[in-house]
């Protein structure tokens, strides 16, 4: 009882079949296979099938799920009036948290406490959750919604509905492998949120909201948007060195670099992500970004002896397939849904409720004086 450990590092939170982060064999398992093999080789929508059946869909078991997605894609119009009153100073964040809450008010199930079709909640808020994510970017940003494109894959599509152009082929295709690679990673802080709140018995859409919120913060979700923000502030490769040791001089943190399980060795992710970003330069341009990501790795392994993470590569991927800076993290978040919802499933099916304990440091035994207090 008495041992602590800040961040619960090393603490044993649940028993999963989901995922594991296997640091000895450098491998992100997911339901048994690596993730990066399953990056090269199947779809995003793929991997959300054998997260959730713990197996890799047949081809018609592949269209059957493209099929429920579009079905269930489309988002109440009291949410797209939502997102309108929410004005333009909005983050998307924000917005997209607001929008997961709301939808629970179009769900006449949420209120059932038995013989709830959880699956049916679980799969509908996956599949909302790229025109959430677009329409909430394209009001704010005082664009026209674009209808959802049925003719697209579930990449592709996503794409369209953020841009309003069809994608090229390599684009949809690294785009698709970007949600894939950002589709599980175990108990990073969002899933255990999702899972602690779904652990009350409380609805999918609390435990997602709940996710979402935790996903905001710059130490979880949004470093891939902070690393922009540094590449375009840089602006050329041959500045990039000198800015990123005068931060480390003055002890700033930069964003991209480190985690908390792969804290001596590579993430895997980004090490696909960077060849998909030179995949994508060869298409769009940008080899300045790229030799400026080249060159920041470099320096902090150098310096400071860390690797580079997921959002570090992740970022200039995403600005070159167009997609705004403030997109990155609900975009993230939309890619976890997969994740989400299988760790919220599980922790429903085999459920223990909660509830840690503390080390109290405050004080003991205080007495209130005779006659004090009030009535």
């Amino acid at each position: 009882m008495e041992e602590y450990h800040p961040g619960l590092d090393g603490v044993i939170a649940t028993e999963t079949e989901v995922s594991y982060l296997d640091l000895e064999a450098e491998s992100i398992v997911i339901r048994g296979y690596d993730l990066i093999e399953l990056a090269e080789r199947v779809s995003y929508l793929d991997v959300g099938y054998l997260l959730w059946h713990r197996e890799l869909p047949t081809p018609q078991q592949h269209r059957q799920l493209a099929t429920e997605l579009i079905e269930a894609q489309s988002v109440p119009e009291a949410i797209v009036q939502i997102f309108r009153h929410l004005g333009p100073a909005v983050h998307l964040m924000d917005a997209l948290r607001t929008g997961i809450s709301a939808l629970a008010a179009s769900d006449p199930d949420v209120a059932r406490a038995e013989n709830v079709d959880r699956d049916r909640q679980l799969l509908s808020l996956w599949a909302k959750m790229p025109t959430l994510v677009a329409q909430s970017y394209r009001i704010k940003a005082n664009l026209p919604l674009l209808a959802e494109r049925v003719d697209l894959d579930y990449a592709a599509n996503f794409l369209w509905q953020i841009t309003g152009r069809e994608p090229t082929a390599l684009a949809s295709e690294i785009f698709d492998k970007l949600l894939t690679l950002y589709s599980e990673h175990e108990m990073p802080n969002s899933t255990f949120c999702a899972r602690v709140i779904a652990s009350t018995l409380a609805d999918p859409y609390a435990a997602m909201t709940g996710a979402v919120a935790s996903l905001k913060g710059p130490l979880h979700g949004g470093a891939n948007e902070e690393v922009m923000h540094m590449l375009e502030k840089v602006g050329r490769p041959e500045a990039m060195a000198a800015y990123l040791k005068a931060r480390l001089q003055a002890k700033d943190r930069i964003m991209g670099f480190g985690h908390r399980v792969y804290m001596h060795r590579p993430d895997p992710r980004a090490v696909m992500m960077k060849t998909l970003l030179a995949r994508l330069v060869e298409e769009k341009g940008g080899s300045d970004l790229l030799a400026m990501c080249q060159i920041g790795e470099d320096v902090m392994r150098q310096e400071k002896g860390l690797f580079a993470n997921l959002d570090y590569y992740a970022a200039p991927v995403y600005h070159l397939l167009g997609i705004p800076t403030e997109l990155f993290t609900p975009i993230f978040f939309a890619a976890r849904t997969a994740g989400l919802c299988a760790h919220i499933r599980e922790q429903y099916a085999n459920n223990r409720l909660y509830r840690p304990r503390v080390r109290y440091l405050g004080p003991r035994g205080l007495r209130m004086e005779s006659g004090s207090g009030s009535i």
